[in-house]
């Protein structure tokens, strides 16, 4: 009896010096799934890429017959690009030349009022409504064709435009420089106009 008595107080001693006798606890942590990179940019969007940017997409111009003119001796042709049908420097007087531009979208590209506020916002003028543009806008015909012809400056620069629709296309004529050159080139940018026409016109 006192032997167990003492083998159960050596062992208790035992336990309590070593390990306590006491049952193992269970400790437990909560640890974040962790996401590969590519799939947490996907998840939070485009914008988890960086800045967007703009395709860089080019403008169709029209496809068909073109229409044909005769520029005046003094203006200098330019080589053509994607965009220009036609393309002109008109010389000044000791400036710059001013710039003379033929362009051809298919469908009205719009509309009159929204193209020619385009050419208003070139030149740093605010849009015109639609009962100004009625009274900007000088009319006429010719072999076959209609004109819309504007005449605008900010004092300093100055746009001559016209708009001819051919053929389910919008073609736009226009030429930008100083007001005071274009003042003297308008006769000639009008003689101009007079010589556009479809190609089987004689």
């Amino acid at each position: 009896m006192r032997f167990t008595i003492l083998l159960l107080a050596i062992t208790a001693a035992l336990c309590f010096n070593v390990s306590g006798c006491r049952d193992p606890e269970v400790t437990t942590y909560r640890v974040a799934k962790e996401t590969p990179p590519a799939a947490s940019a996907a998840a939070k969007g485009p914008a988890a890429a960086g800045p967007a940017t703009m395709a860089n997409t080019p403008v169709p111009t029209a496809d068909g017959e073109s229409l044909t003119w005769t520029a005046p001796a003094h203006w200098q042709a330019k080589p053509a690009t994607a965009m220009r049908k036609g393309s002109y420097a008109v010389p000044t007087d000791g400036g710059p030349p001013a710039d003379l531009s033929i362009t051809a979208f298919p469908g009205d590209v719009g509309g009159e009022p929204a193209n020619i506020n385009r050419w208003r916002g070139q030149i740093q003028l605010s849009p015109a409504s639609d009962a100004d543009l009625t009274t900007a806008i000088t009319r006429f015909e010719n072999s076959g064709l209609t004109f819309a012809v504007v005449d605008f400056e900010n004092g300093q620069q100055r746009v001559l435009g016209a708009i001819i629709p051919f053929r389910g296309s919008t073609w736009f004529v226009k030429l930008t420089g100083p007001a005071t050159e274009l003042t003297k080139e308008k006769p000639a940018f009008l003689t101009f106009l007079k010589t556009v026409k479809p190609p089987s016109t004689p």
